[in-house]
């Protein structure tokens, strides 16, 4: 197979797990390499290689070996090993980190071209958020625009996907991000305003490639497919007109490159294009979209649920499920504070499991009723034998002890004061 697949986020999240070995099983054998270069500038770049390669063989099942290409005046040596790698693979995988950082290690080096070959080849190349973002002919400058303030442009991407299809496109990940909450952060932190302002200088034949997050897009150079899969949605986006093709959507290279120059043909199978309206710009949870915050949520909810109708096997289950997804999410290259906020919110679910083992989850009554029921038993003797002291006595110590003893119409009964 000839693959190229874009991820729009979650490249390393639990979500994305199916999507990876679906793709894997239309790869050829061969070896895995995955290259390090859009976050190779950051301090902690050996953490997040590692955390890749944990996530790959934990969750994926394949043992990913990796290119090391975090600057391009490396010594030509390392560079000549690097480039031995990529041409041995047929599976390559970029993911998180700078677009424009990568752009400017790439450009004028052997890695593009080694990129294409690998597709010439029939491998399969992975390009996930700030990866993705270099494929296009134009690329988003995404940290320069939202972290510094710079004022909106394009960037020169490798176009390798121009180069496999013929379509000019900038490929945006994160398309329906909803991180800031009354803050429009759509479109990779753009925002509707700055994305227009971009939109105005494609080129007449480009258009927008938005990827969601949690989502792929398969682009298949032998059957000629494009397919959508995952949680979100593939939007093409064309002066400020959008057609959104929802997960398993497939649809033709051809029809692909027809919508993107604003020619709309072909048949399409699966759920279609669908308006923008109909899908909406919620919030990830309103989505359904995955995260470890949700999960977090979730567990709680569930927690406290049962929590307050004593039930320790739910209680525990809750603890155990938060667990599990705090591991499950400790291979997510994506960096912030959620593990940090899922540990808080898991000790102290265990403090307050504690402290109902402290007072008991027991129903009392599933504790003193032999007992009561067997004074109970000893009073009515005491009253068929008219010994009516000794039935008070009785009913006195019970009443002490907070056990109230009712006489009535239907029988004797009690319940704890």
């Amino acid at each position: 197979m000839t693959l190229l697949v874009l991820m729009g986020s979650g490249e390393t999240a639990p979500a994305m797990v199916r999507v990876h070995r679906e793709v894997l099983q239309r790869t050829p054998v061969g070896p895995l390499i995955m290259l390090d270069t859009p976050f190779g500038f950051q301090d902690n770049a050996d953490d997040l290689t590692a955390r890749t390669q944990t996530y790959f063989r934990d969750s994926i099942g394949a043992d990913v070996g990796v290119a090391s290409w975090r600057r391009s005046d490396q010594p030509v040596g390392e560079q000549e090993a690097t480039l031995a790698q990529i041409a041995s693979a047929q599976w390559i995988f970029a993911g998180p980190g700078s677009p424009t950082y990568a752009l400017s290690q790439w450009a004028n080096t052997a890695i593009p071209g080694s990129m294409l070959d690998l597709i010439r080849r029939g491998g399969t190349l992975v390009l996930g958020s700030a990866a993705a973002v270099t494929a296009g002919t134009l690329a988003l400058p995404v940290y320069e625009i939202y972290k510094v303030g710079t004022e909106p442009f394009w960037a020169t991407g490798l176009d390798v996907l121009g180069a496999m299809t013929g379509i000019a496109a900038a490929v945006i990940p994160h398309y329906d991000n909803a991180e800031g909450g009354t803050y429009d952060t759509r479109f990779c932190y753009l925002g509707e305003r700055r994305l227009v302002r971009l939109e105005a200088e494609l080129p007449e034949e480009a258009a927008v490639l938005g990827v969601d997050e949690h989502t792929a897009v398969i682009i298949d150079g032998n059957t000629k497919l494009v397919e959508v899969t995952g949680i979100g949605a593939l939007t093409v986006r064309r002066a400020g007109k959008s057609q959104i093709f929802a997960s398993g959507t497939t649809m033709s290279i051809s029809e692909l490159a027809d919508i993107v120059r604003g020619e709309m043909s072909g048949q399409l199978t699966g759920p279609g294009p669908a308006t923008q309206d109909e899908i909406g710009w919620l919030s990830p949870d309103a989505q359904g979209q995955p995260s470890l915050d949700a999960d977090v949520s979730r567990h709680r909810v569930d927690f406290d649920a049962a929590l307050a109708a004593s039930d320790v096997d739910r209680c525990v289950a809750a603890v155990l499920a938060l667990e599990s997804a705090i591991h499950d999410w400790s291979a997510d290259t994506l960096q912030s504070d959620a593990a940090d906020r899922g540990r808080r919110e898991l000790r102290a679910m265990v403090v307050r499991l504690g402290e109902l083992a402290r007072v008991g989850a027991r129903d009392p009554r599933e504790l003193v009723g032999p007992f009561v029921d067997g004074l109970l038993e000893l009073r009515a003797r005491a009253r068929s034998a008219k010994d009516f002291a000794t039935s008070d006595v009785v009913r006195d110590r019970l009443a002490a002890a907070g056990v109230e003893v009712r006489d009535t119409p239907e029988g004797v009964t009690w319940d704890l004061t």
